[in-house]
C-alpha cells in the first residue's frame, strides 16, 4: 500500500508539534499558517519561537500560507483554534478541487450556538471528507521535544482509523484507537473548563486536598454531561477523559490552568487573554458546556461556576464558597 501523503493545518504550538512528530519519521510535511509574517519566520529561522521556543524545525517541514499546498494531501491534521475551524475547513473544501482527504480534528472545543463538536463543524463545511479526531493528554511543548506521550484517535471508518494510527508508528507518540468520536471530543473539550477551576483553586491557595477533590468531582461531572451528550462512559476513563483532565489540571504549562491561576490571584480575564499568544479553549467552551448542561437538564455545578466567573458575574472566592456550601449528597 502506498504511504499516504500528509499536511498540517495550523502553525501554532500543537500543529508544529504534530509536524515535528511526522518529520522525525522521515516525512516531508507542509504546514499551513494564516499569518504571512509568522510563516516567513518559520521558514527562514527554522524555529517557532512564538509557540515552541528553542526547538529546531527540520527542512522537511515546509511552512506555507497557501492552503492549496496542503489540501491535496491524503491526510490533513487540523490544529486551528475552534473559532476559526469552520472558516478554515470551508476554505480547505474549496482548495481541494474535489479531492476527498481524511480530516483529523486536533482541536478541542464545543460550538457555543448549536453545541456542535469539532468533527460536526468540519462535516458541515467539508462534507466530502472522511472525519477523524485526535485527543489526549498532549502538551505540545513536551511532544515537540520528543518526550513520550499517548493519545486516542477516533473514526467511524475502520480503514481510515488504521491509516491515521499508522502515522504515529515509530514516533514518541503512542496512538490508541476508538470508534467513540463524541466521547473523545467531549472529554478533550470539557477538561479545559475544569482546568480553569483547578487553576483558580491554586490561585486562591486552597491546597492539595481541595484540588484533589475538585479534580475528582470534575471527572464525575465530565462523565455525567459527556454521556448525556452521547459519549460512552468508558471513554471518560481513558486518555481523552481522565488522562487529559489530569495533565491540564495539574500542569502549570496548561494554558487553561494558567487562566484559572491568574483569575484566582485577582487578574481580570481581559488582561489575561490579552497577554496570551495562544488560545485557552476552556474560556469559550465554558459557555458552550453551560448551555449544553442547561438544555439537557444535567447538574454541572463546576461548569456553572467557571462560566459565572468568566462572565464576570462573581468572584472566584465567592464561587468556591458557594460550591462548598451546596446541599450534602451521596457520592455519584
Amino acid at each position: 500500500m502506498n504511504t499516504p501523503s500528509l499536511g498540517v493545518i495550523g502553525s501554532g504550538g500543537w500543529g508544529t508539534a504534530l509536524a515535528l512528530l511526522m518529520a522525525r519519521r522521515g516525512r516531508t510535511v507542509p504546514i499551513w499558517g494564516h499569518d504571512p509574517v509568522h510563516v516567513e519566520a518559520l521558514r527562514t529561522s527554522r524555529r517557532n519561537e512564538k509557540y515552541l521556543p528553542g526547538i529546531e524545525l527540520p527542512e522537511t517541514i515546509r511552512p506555507t500560507t497557501d492552503l492549496g499546498e496542503c489540501a491535496q494531501n491524503d491526510i490533513l491534521l487540523v490544529a486551528v483554534p475552534s473559532k476559526y475551524l469552520a472558516g478554515v475547513t470551508r476554505q480547505l473544501a474549496e482548495a481541494s478541487c474535489g479531492h476527498r482527504p481524511v480530516l483529523v480534528s486536533c482541536t478541542k472545543g464545543i460550538e457555543r450556538e448549536r453545541g456542535l463538536l469539532m468533527s460536526e463543524v468540519m462535516a458541515e463545511n467539508f462534507p466530502a471528507a472522511t472525519l477523524a479526531v485526535l485527543s489526549g493528554p498532549n502538551l505540545a511543548g513536551e511532544i515537540a521535544k520528543g518526550v513520550p506521550a499517548a493519545g486516542v484517535i477516533g473514526c467511524d471508518d475502520p480503514t481510515a482509523l488504521s491509516t491515521v494510527q499508522s502515522l504515529f508508528e515509530g514516533t514518541t507518540f503512542r496512538a490508541y484507537t476508538s470508534s467513540d468520536l463524541r466521547g473523545i471530543q467531549l472529554g478533550g473539550a470539557l477538561k479545559n473548563v475544569f482546568a480553569i477551576a483547578a487553576g483558580v483553586s491554586d490561585g486562591l491557595g486552597l491546597g492539595e486536598n481541595a484540588k484533589a477533590a475538585l479534580v475528582t468531582r470534575s471527572l464525575a461531572e465530565m462523565t455525567r454531561l459527556g454521556t448525556a451528550m452521547g459519549g460512552r462512559r468508558e471513554t471518560f476513563s481513558g486518555l481523552s477523559g481522565i488522562g487529559d483532565l489530569m495533565v491540564t489540571c495539574f500542569s502549570e504549562r496548561s494554558r487553561n490552568h494558567q487562566v484559572g491561576l491568574r483569575l484566582g490571584r485577582g487578574e481580570s480575564l481581559e488582561s489575561i487573554t490579552a497577554s496570551m499568544s495562544m488560545v485557552a479553549e476552556g474560556v469559550p467552551t465554558a459557555a458552550s458546556a453551560h448551555a449544553a448542561a442547561g438544555r439537557l437538564g444535567v447538574e454541572a455545578p463546576l461548569i456553572d461556576a467557571v462560566d459565572t466567573v468568566l462572565q464576570g458575574q462573581a468572584s472566584p472566592a465567592s464561587l468556591m464558597q458557594a460550591l462548598m456550601s451546596r446541599q450534602l449528597k451521596a457520592e455519584a
